[in-house]
């Protein structure tokens, strides 16, 4: 992306011509070398046919020199900045890593697409096939066109490159936009010479159908060669069309026509300063903006010598169209050659048909190392009975999101619209930060421009080049001095080709009223607060709510008393969760049943079960506010004493409160250690720890705890894998020694912890900016701070003994990933009263055995197992699992014939309507016959029977080792058993096949299938290159589909599987959900190696 002129949004990246500054690499001296004659081609291009080169210490003397010669012969819309290997996995970084004869990839990020290099090599003409343009790319989803984007079939000119008077005009219709590949195929056939890629009329590259779609309405269609600079005028092919909001003038055809030829051809007359060093290097472009419409960028440029030389005048005949009366003109340039800069004297401007002159004094400096450093200016033009329009200073403001690694390095650039123009793409180039685009920073710019009216939109991306190149922009202000008006465009998202839908460009929308877009903010804000702390509400927990003005926590004493001075340990301090909808909870006093907190006339009281209304701020701290009467909340004066809003200054009163959870850090609990709302504390395939990760199972840790305050964090998604700190590094390849021992430091002000290395006192867990964690000495900033959600509790050890190193091993050994520990009652009575009250879950509580306890009673057939069997309960509400059902005495479970009975706690699911039951294949005996499933809640004795006669099997061909119960109401099932058919379509590269063990997971309105493994298909030998396989997989019927999750496990490279798509029928219906996938499996993002993909349901025509 560069900065350029054109109306739409643009992406131009500079090639390596003279006086472009190149990446620093490190020079490595080599030994001659016969040379290698090498072939090159175009990452995810089979049309791009390769090119090859000869390579020896005399063509190149270092890998850039490669670099720069390639991107000016393989088309790439930044250039050629990475080659791999043919199937992309292994980068090449040095030229005496190229072997002579072989063939590479080249692509301009790290990301790879194969290419059947076969098939390039051979590839027909396409305009000499019989095959109709686009039929390779049907059915493949428009992955860079927004949706909604192309609602009518839009009006495009293409030029032929070098050759203005070879035009043609094209619809950009559905047919013909399936792809950026099968729409280069029609432009093949419609111009009738091979299309390989596409420029807008000023040079800049087009590397998308999105770009093509957000163009100005012309491009210039190339081979192989590069762009040719020409008076591309799209005035004289398309009919008038106005800017938005200038005018609603419509002109005929016949009179657009005449006109044009009245008021198109323009003399331009452009006169360099004196002064030293003023002449330019660089391309020269103007645009004349009119009352109808822009002209495109027109490049000045001659072939009688060099042009815009100091004090030069240099005169032009140039031809738009017609724009109606022109208001203004903007003027710059390339920022390219060895003397890019240019200080411009005046312009002048006649129209050859009426004679009219306009005379424009510029007299400023267009260059990146003078005045304010731009590279273009625009000029009003005078015109007699028209109001002149002002030369604006807008400033911009940019917020980058809070996120960890929301920063980037690449370059910015924005477009601002109003009813009067735009000002072009324009790089934000000077910050009143010394560096630009950090984590949480507003970063402030000066645009100038003449001024555009109301504004309406802006477009805003990046180039993507650079390490950590994503950027989750917030929102962006417009500040127009003129009017004084403040422009919000709110945005929220990331621009990044790694997360959310992978733009790195992004159209906003203004919202002109400033209260508007800020409660606008702050609505999501308090939202996306709310989904991270919700969970503290669930139903059975107990909490305790810190006031940070008085320094103490809420207490409610038995005389029905409330105040706010309790200490961490008070008695009277501890409120349970008994009733949860929403955000409206019932807060019991722990120790006082018949207490809750609430709100009388006004105050803060105890009595019967009173609702209060949850509300959380963005400071994650929440306000308690009365369910029945609105306005009415829980305050505090400085004191500690019950207060009202007119009980004093704002000042000395207090709202706000944090709220702890108590028991979070039980042994064998699974946390997640969240890092900003939606973010959290994860372990890399490297064994790196990043606090970017996504609030996922991969961001789950396993609570080993060693002692009183003291604990270890397992991954459970890679089992032995510990947090530590050690040598300087903060990583997760610890063993469980004493490396991985963390002191928990609880932090009053914001319900946060901080982790402290027990090995090195003094050290705490740390993050960057860009999110890796490293060793830090504690401070109160954020980047200490963890905000732990517990997705399973656990429990203490018995009889309150504490954990010794070395029993935690053992029973880190012995347990599994998400294993859940069975409340069992034995262990609820050896746990003393002192215990129970610093427990989340007491096993001895009735309250919650009451509410949360089942009994699972599982009867064998005539075959038993040893292997480990886990349980699923899903409801209306939510899922309860994995829960293993498991006791002290593996061996007794699960015998032929017998009836095995486990305590469970099942939270939160609603009313309940299937379980999944299965086994892992272990212990020798991968075959399991069951028979029937009951369960029993303890209190109201509801009992739910599953029958299953089912044989569980993992060494039959058609065996599963899961399956799916529905509940049975009235004599039938609530959601019938479905027995869905799966196509599952291997890619047609000789590499694609894989015989690795492929899973897949199932997902719909009513919940997941689970991931089951692809283990029985309709043919010999699964998942080889172009096959389709098809596979059925039984579950409790899940509504319409949504997605499905692919997970495929290699060990090895060789064993990475390309898979084309998905296909899924349900026999009851005649639809068929389609699932695009088309990538390889595993796949690295951002470093990171993903063994499992989701897959989203297209759209139906």
């Amino acid at each position: 992306m560069s900065e350029t002129p054109s109306t739409g949004f643009s992406m131009i990246h500079p090639s390596s011509s003279e006086g472009q500054v190149r990446s620093p690499r490190h020079l490595r001296i080599t030994h001659p070398v016969v040379a290698k004659r090498i072939s090159f081609y175009k990452s995810g291009d089979p049309q791009f046919g390769g090119v090859r080169v000869v390579v020896n210490p005399r063509s190149f003397k270092s890998f850039d020199a490669l670099l720069d010669n390639l991107s000016r012969k393989v088309p790439l819309p930044f250039g050629v900045r990475n080659i791999s290997t043919p199937r992309g996995r292994h980068s090449i970084t040095r030229l005496e890593e190229l072997e002579d004869g072989e063939s590479y990839l080249c692509s301009h990020s790290r990301k790879v697409q194969p290419v059947d290099l076969d098939k390039a090599r051979q590839r027909p003409r396409p305009w000499l096939s019989s095959r109709a343009p686009g039929a390779q790319a049907q059915g493949r989803p428009v992955a860079a066109m927004a949706p909604g984007l192309l609602r009518a079939p839009r009006r495009l000119v293409v030029f032929r490159n070098g050759d203005p008077k070879t035009r043609c005009a094209v619809l950009l219709s559905r047919r013909v936009t399936q792809s950026f590949e099968a729409f280069l195929q029609h432009l093949t056939v419609v111009m009738k010479y091979p299309v390989a890629k596409l420029y807008a009329t000023d040079g800049r590259k087009v590397p998308s159908l999105q770009a093509v779609i957000l163009s100005s309405g012309a491009v210039v269609a190339a081979g192989r060669e590069p762009f040719k600079p020409g008076n591309y005028d799209i005035q004289k092919y398309l009919l008038p069309a106005r800017l938005p909001g200038i005018s609603h003038r419509v002109h005929r055809k016949g009179n657009a026509k005449s006109e044009s030829r009245k008021s198109g051809n323009w003399k331009v007359s452009i006169i360099t300063s004196d002064l030293p060093n003023a002449g330019t290097s660089s391309q020269i472009y103007i645009v004349l903006y009119g009352q109808h419409r822009s002209s495109a960028p027109i490049y000045l440029y001659g072939t009688d010598g060099a042009r815009f030389q100091d004090g030069h005048e240099d005169i032009f005949t140039i031809t738009v169209g017609d724009i109606g009366t022109v208001f203004k003109i903007r003027i710059g340039h390339t920022n390219s050659g060895h003397s890019p800069s240019w200080h411009c004297k005046k312009i002048q401007l006649q129209n050859m048909n009426s004679g009219e002159e306009f005379y424009i004094p510029v007299q400023r400096w267009l260059a990146r190392d003078q005045e304010d450093g731009e590279i273009c200016r625009e000029l009003p033009i005078i015109n007699r009975g028209q109001p002149i329009l002002p030369v604006t200073k807008y400033e911009v403001f940019v917020a980058t999101g809070e996120l960890w690694n929301a920063g980037t390095v690449a370059n910015v650039y924005i477009s601002i619209y109003g009813k009067k123009g735009d000002t072009g793409s324009r790089q934000l180039f000077r910050s009143n930060n010394s560096c630009k685009f950090l984590r949480g920073q507003t970063d402030a710019f000066f645009l100038e421009a003449v001024h555009l009216g109301d504004l309406y939109k802006i477009v805003i991306g990046h180039n993507g080049l650079g390490p950590g190149n994503g950027w989750f922009l917030d929102d962006v202000v417009v500040k127009d001095p003129t009017t004084n008006r403040d422009y919000a465009f709110f945005c929220h998202r990331w621009l990044d080709q790694g997360e959310d839908d992978g733009k790195i460009v992004r159209e906003l929308y203004a919202k002109t009223n400033s209260i508007f877009s800020a409660r606008k903010k702050l609505e999501l804000q308090r939202k996306e607060t709310w989904a991270a702390e919700s969970w503290k509400f669930t139903k059975g927990n107990t909490l305790q709510f810190y006031n940070r003005l008085t320094g103490g926590f809420v207490r409610l004493h038995p005389d029905g008393t409330v105040d706010a001075l309790g200490e961490k340990t008070d008695k009277y301090g501890l409120f349970d969760v008994i009733f949860n909808k929403g955000n409206i909870c019932i807060f019991q006093s722990h120790e006082m049943r018949h207490l809750s907190l609430g709100i009388d006339n006004g105050f803060a009281s105890g009595g019967a079960s009173s609702e209060l209304q949850v509300l959380y701020q963005p400071s994650r701290c929440a306000l308690l506010t009365s369910a029945v009467v609105p306005g009415h909340m829980v305050i505090f004066d400085r004191h500690g004493k019950i207060a009202d809003e007119s009980s004093g200054g704002y000042a000395n009163l207090s709202k706000e409160f944090v709220i702890f959870v108590k028991g979070v850090f039980l042994n064998r609990a699974v946390v997640l250690l969240a890092t900003s709302l939606c973010q959290a504390l994860c372990l890399q395939p490297d064994g790196t720890c990043t606090g970017a990760g996504n609030q996922s199972e991969k961001s789950y840790w396993k609570v080993h705890k060693i002692s009183s305050g003291i604990c270890m964090f397992e991954s459970v998604k890679n089992a032995r894998m510990y947090l530590r700190i050690k040598d300087g590094r903060c990583d997760g390849t610890g063993t469980g020694d004493i490396d991985c021992h963390f002191k928990i430091k609880k932090n009053l002000e914001n319900a946060s912890i901080s982790l402290e290395s027990t090995r090195s006192p003094g050290l705490f867990v740390g993050l960057q900016p860009d999110g890796l964690a490293k060793p830090v000495i504690y401070t109160k900033n954020e980047n200490v701070c963890f905000y732990p959600q517990v997705i399973q509790f656990g429990r203490e050890n018995p009889m309150g003994m504490s954990e010794t190193p070395s029993q935690g091993e053992e029973k880190i050994h012995e347990s599994q990933n998400h294993s859940v520990i069975p409340a069992g009652t034995e262990a609820g009575h050896l746990l003393p009263s002192s215990a129970a009250k610093e427990i989340r879950h007491s096993q001895s509580s009735e309250t919650l055995l009451s509410e949360d306890e089942w009994k699972v009673i599982v009867l064998t057939g005539n075959t038993g197992t040893k292997a480990n069997v886990t349980l699923w309960v899903y409801g209306d509400e939510g899922v309860t699992g994995p829960i293993s059902l498991s006791k002290d005495s593996p061996e007794q479970l699960f015998l032929p014939r017998q009836e095995d009975e486990f305590q469970v706690e099942i939270r939160k699911v609603g009313e309940i309507y299937k379980i999944r039951i299965g086994h892992d294949g272990t212990g020798g005996q991968p075959e399991w016959s069951l028979q029937r499933v009951t369960m029993k809640h303890m209190r109201s004795k509801k009992m739910l029977d599953f029958v299953a006669n089912v044989l569980l099997s993992g060494i039959q061909v058609d065996g599963d080792t899961v399956c799916e119960l529905p509940v049975i109401r009235d004599g039938q099932p609530i959601f019938p058993l479905v027995r869905y058919h799966v196509d599952v379509y291997t890619g047609q590269l000789k590499q694609d096949k894989t015989e690795s063990e492929v899973s897949l997971c199932l997902y719909g309105e009513r919940g997941d299938s689970g991931l089951r493994l692809l283990r029985k298909s309709n043919m010999p030998v699964r998942f080889q290159r172009g096959q389709i396989d098809k596979f059925q997989v039984e579950a409790v019927s899940l509504g319409k589909l949504q997605k499905v999750l692919l997970h495929c496990e290699a060990s090895d490279k060789s064993q990475y599987w390309y898979c084309d798509k998905v296909i899924i029928r349900e026999p009851s219906t005649a639809s068929e959900s389609i699932f695009i996938c088309e990538r390889w499996l595993p796949f690295m993002s951002q470093g990171i190696i993903h063994s499992e993909i989701e897959l989203y349901l297209q759209g139906e025509d």
